[in-house]
C-alpha cells in the first residue's frame, strides 16, 4: 500500500497506517521512565484494556519481557475480569484510545474507590475520563484516528508498554532502524497469486505466538476484509483443528516454528489442501512475505505486515476500509 495510487489513498485506515514509522521514529522514551520506578518498587505491572488497545500492546511486552528474563511479574486481562482480581499490589495500566471506554474506566473507578495509588493509563484523547480516574495519564502523539479499525494507536501503545522493558531492563528499542524497515514493510506489494488464493479463501487462520501479533490480525482480518477468521495460538493448528479445516481455506503463520513447518506441509498442505502462507525474517518452505528482522522490535513489523496484505486484499475485494456495517470506534462507551 502507499499514499500515492488512488486505490489506497481515498482511506483514512491506509493514511493512518501509512504514518506509523514516524510514530515509531519520534517515540519518546522518556514518558515511562518516573513510572517504570513504581513499578520496580512494587514489583507488578498489570495491563488492561480491551479489544485492540490490549492484545498486541499488552500480549508482545508479556512476551518480550518473558523472553529477557525480566524479574517483574506481567500479566493482562479485559477489565470485567481484572475487576474480579486482587490487584492491590500491582501496578495497573489501562489503554483506551478514547479514554471513554466503560469496562476500563469502572475497573479504574473500583480502585480509585479502594485507595489503589498506582493506576497508569493512555488514551489518544487529552481531557478524558479515564484522565480523570487515572493517577498518571500518557496522552498518546498519534493523534485522533479515523477509521475504525484501530492501526497507529496500537504500535504507539506497543510501544508505550514495551518502553517500560527499557527502563527496567536495559531492553534495546532501536527505533530509527525499526521506522526505516517499517517503511519498506508498508509498502511492499504482495504476489498476485497469494492475494487471488486469500481472496477466494471462505476462511482466514492467523497462527504463531501468544504475542498478540497473530491475534490482533485475526480481529483485523473481520474490520478490514469482512471476511471470517480464527486466531491458532502456538502449535494449535496441529492439535485437532484439521478435523473442521477444508480444502481452499488459508492459514497465514507468523514466523512458523521451524520444528513445525514439515508436519503442517503434510497433514495441512497436501492431504487436505489448505494454502499455508507466512510472515518472517527468513525464507519458509511456504510461500513467505519476508521482513527485516530488528531484534525484539521484531513483532511490530510483523504486525505491518499483515496490516499490508489486509489492505491489498480488501481494495482488490471492493471494500470500504474506513466503514464496517457494524464494527464501532468505542466498543462500549462509558
Amino acid at each position: 500500500m502507499n499514499n500515492t495510487e488512488a486505490k489506497y489513498r481515498s482511506f483514512a485506515l491506509v493514511r493512518e497506517m501509512m504514518e506509523t514509522p514516524e510514530i515509531v521514529r519520534k517515540f519518546d522514551l522518556s514518558q515511562t521512565k518516573e513510572m517504570a520506578s513504581q513499578v520496580a518498587a512494587c514489583g507488578r505491572l498489570f495491563f488492561t484494556g480491551e479489544g485492540s488497545s490490549r492484545i498486541f500492546p499488552a500480549k508482545n511486552t508479556i512476551y518480550t519481557a518473558l523472553k529477557t528474563g525480566l524479574d517483574v511479574a506481567l500479566a493482562t486481562d479485559g477489565s470485567w475480569q481484572s475487576a474480579e482480581y486482587d490487584l492491590s499490589r500491582w501496578a495497573v495500566m489501562g489503554a483506551s484510545n478514547s479514554g471513554q471506554t466503560k469496562e476500563v474506566i469502572s475497573l479504574f473507578n473500583k480502585l480509585a474507590a479502594a485507595g489503589h495509588e498506582n493506576r497508569f493509563a493512555m488514551t489518544a484523547c487529552e481531557g478524558s475520563k479515564l484522565e480523570e480516574v487515572a493517577n498518571r495519564t500518557i496522552v498518546l502523539s498519534c493523534g485522533k484516528e479515523n477509521a475504525v479499525a484501530a492501526t497507529k494507536s496500537v504500535v504507539e501503545q506497543g510501544l508505550v508498554n514495551l518502553s517500560f522493558l527499557h527502563h527496567l531492563a536495559g531492553l534495546e528499542m532501536p527505533l530509527e532502524e525499526t521506522a526505516q524497515a517499517a517503511e519498506a514493510v508498508l509498502q511492499a506489494e504482495y504476489p498476485a497469486e497469494m492475494m487471488a488464493k486469500l481472496i477466494e479463501s471462505p476462511m482466514v487462520y492467523f497462527a504463531g505466538r501468544n504475542n498478540g501479533v497473530a491475534e490482533e490480525l485475526t480481529l483485523k482480518t473481520n474490520e478490514i476484509t469482512r471476511k471470517k477468521s480464527d486466531f491458532l495460538e502456538g502449535t494449535y493448528l496441529l492439535h485437532g483443528i484439521e478435523e473442521v479445516m477444508n480444502a481452499g481455506e488459508t492459514i497465514v503463520i507468523i514466523e512458523p516454528f521451524e520444528q513445525e513447518c514439515q508436519k503442517i506441509q503434510e497433514l495441512l498442505v497436501e492431504k487436505i489442501g489448505v494454502h499455508v502462507f507466512a510472515i518472517a525474517s527468513k525464507e519458509t518452505i511456504f510461500p513467505t512475505i519476508t521482513i527485516p528482522h530488528v531484534g525484539m522490535m521484531a513483532p511490530f513489523l510483523q504486525l505491518m505486515a499483515g496490516w499490508n496484505l489486509l489492505v491489498q486484499m480488501g481494495v482488490a475485494m471492493g471494500v470500504d476500509l474506513d466503514k464496517p456495517q457494524r464494527a464501532r470506534k468505542v466498543g462500549n462507551a462509558f
